[in-house]
């Protein structure tokens, strides 16, 4: 069974994601709708953040991935037998 603060780390992962989530669908997705002087604009950051972020953080996962799987294949490689 979980812990308490497992399932406070995992909430707070939960609420942040869900945070991360309506922030971004509103940026990419409302945004472009609304006025440029609205003052909803000042809370958000420019347009053409919103492809280079994800892209940004896309590489570093795939860059993660990549560490993680080279690790652990350096980690389970066998000698070499001698014959």
């Amino acid at each position: 069974m979980a812990t308490g603060v497992d399932q406070a780390v995992g909430m707070s992962l939960v609420v942040f994601s869900l945070l991360l989530f309506t922030y971004y669908s509103v940026w990419v997705i409302i945004l472009p709708f609304v006025d440029n002087d609205h003052i909803l604009h000042k809370y958000f950051l420019p347009r053409e953040y919103s492809v280079i972020l994800p892209g940004i953080a896309a590489v570093i996962l795939l860059l993660c991935i990549g560490a993680f799987t080279a690790v652990i294949m350096w980690k389970n490689r066998k000698p070499k037998k001698v014959d």
